[in-house]
C-alpha cells in the first residue's frame, strides 16, 4: 500500500483533525452539514419572496427546449471521480423518477453520467490550460494515474444513509462516511478509522506530489450526486390577476413535499438499524477504481483523461452468462461510449452489465 505524505495545508486533513480522527465524528460533520443546508433552503424556497428556481443558463443551451445547435460549454476542467454502483444507480433512477412526477421540466442526469466528485483539481479553464495540467500529471513517476485510480481499492471506504439535498439550482443524492455500521449478514461493530473524507484527504495529497496545483471548490464535508437540475420555471408558474406569471408557490411546495417524502421512505428502508445495514443502503466507494476526467465535463460528460480504473479488461455478463470473447469488442465499443466503471447496457431484450475486472 502507498504511504501518503500530507501537506500541511491540506483542507481535508483539518476536519480529521479536529474530529480527532474519529469516525463517527465525521459522519456526525456530514449529517450536520446536509442537514443545516437543506433547512435553509427549504425556508429560502417556501418563502413568499421566493423568485423562481435558479436557472442553469448554460445547460439551457446545451439541452433541453432552450436547446442552442453548436454551442459549447466553455469550461474545462480535470477531476477526480468515483461512478456509483448499480445499486445506487437504481435507487437514484426511482428518485428521479418520483421527482419528475412532480416538476416534469427538471432536466434530469443521465445514468451513464452520474458521478461523485472526490476531488476537484481544476475548473473552468481553457482545453490549452487543462492539457498543460495534463501533461505535468502526467510526467510524475512517483505517483502515476494509475495510482490514483486504483488507490481506493487498497484502502476501501463506505457511504451510507442516502438523502436527497437540494437548493433552488440543483438536486443531489447524499451519503455520510460510514463508522462501524455493518451490513444485517456482518456482524463486525468495529468503528471505522479510515474513511470516505480520509480518502479525500489522501487523494488531494496524491495529486499535490504531481505537480498538479489543486483548486477545488468542494472541500466542505459533503459526499453527492447531481442528480437534476433546472433549466426551465415551466410547471412552477401561475398568471396573476393582471396576466402577468408569478411563482406558482403551491406547485413549489409540493416538490418540497416530495422530497421530504422520498427521504422519509430513504430513511425507512435504507438507514442502519441498530448499527446494521440494509441491503442496498450502502456504496462501497471507488470499487472499481477511480475515473479522472478532463474537458467539458460539468454535467457528467467529458473525455477520458488518463485512467478510468485501475482495471485491465472487460468481462461481459448477460443473465449470468458469459458472452464469448468475439463479443468482447462490441462491450469494448460500449464501454468506451460511456466511460463508466460499470453500466447496464440494453441489447434487444436483454440487459447487459458492462464492468471492468
Amino acid at each position: 500500500m502507498m504511504s501518503i505524505p500530507l501537506s500541511d495545508d491540506n483542507p481535508f486533513q483539518s476536519l480529521i483533525a479536529e474530529a480527532n480522527n474519529d469516525s463517527a465524528t465525521l459522519q456526525s460533520r456530514y449529517e450536520n452539514h446536509r442537514v443545516a443546508r437543506n433547512s435553509q433552503q427549504s425556508a429560502k424556497i417556501l418563502a413568499e419572496s421566493f423568485p423562481g428556481w435558479s436557472l442553469d443558463e448554460i445547460l439551457k443551451r446545451l439541452d433541453g427546449p432552450g436547446k442552442e445547435d453548436g454551442f459549447v460549454d466553455p469550461r474545462n476542467c480535470l477531476v477526480i471521480w468515483a461512478r456509483p454502483s448499480p445499486q445506487v444507480r437504481d435507487l437514484i433512477c426511482f428518485i428521479q423518477n418520483e421527482l419528475k412526477s412532480i416538476s416534469p421540466s427538471l432536466w434530469l442526469m443521465p445514468p451513464e453520467n452520474l458521478h461523485t466528485t472526490v476531488l476537484e483539481a481544476a475548473h473552468s479553464l481553457t482545453e490549452d490550460q487543462i492539457e498543460e495540467l495534463v501533461q505535468t500529471l502526467l510526467s510524475c513517476k512517483d505517483v502515476t494515474s494509475a495510482d490514483i485510480a486504483a488507490y481506493p481499492r487498497s484502502r476501501p471506504t463506505r457511504l451510507i444513509k442516502p438523502m436527497v439535498s437540494f437548493d433552488s439550482a440543483a438536486l443531489a443524492l447524499s451519503f455520510v462516511p460510514a463508522a462501524g455500521e455493518c451490513l444485517e449478514a456482518e456482524s463486525s461493530g468495529d468503528t471505522e478509522p479510515y474513511t470516505y473524507h480520509h480518502l479525500r484527504r489522501d487523494v488531494f495529497d496524491m495529486v499535490r506530489q504531481t505537480k498538479v496545483p489543486v483548486a477545488s471548490r468542494y472541500i466542505v464535508p459533503s459526499a453527492h450526486l447531481t442528480i437534476a437540475r433546472f433549466i426551465s420555471q415551466d410547471g412552477f408558474l401561475v398568471k396573476g390577476s393582471d396576466g402577468a406569471e408569478t411563482v406558482d408557490h403551491s406547485r413549489v411546495k409540493l416538490l418540497i413535499d416530495k422530497i421530504e417524502e422520498i427521504n422519509q421512505k430513504l430513511e425507512n428502508e435504507y438507514w442502519p438499524k441498530e448499527g446494521a445495514i440494509r441491503e442496498g443502503g450502502e456504496w462501497i466507494v471507488g470499487q472499481e477504481g477511480l475515473v479522472i476526467r478532463r474537458g467539458r465535463l460539468w454535467y457528467g460528460g467529458g473525455e477520458r483523461g488518463l485512467h478510468d480504473s485501475g482495471y485491465t479488461y472487460v468481462l461481459v455478463l448477460v443473465l449470468n452468462q458469459t458472452f464469448p470473447s468475439a463479443s468482447r469488442s462490441n462491450a469494448c465499443q460500449v464501454m468506451d461510449a460511456s466511460n463508466v466503471g460499470i453500466i447496464t447496457w440494453c441489447m434487444g431484450d436483454k440487459y447487459i452489465d458492462v464492468k471492468y475486472v
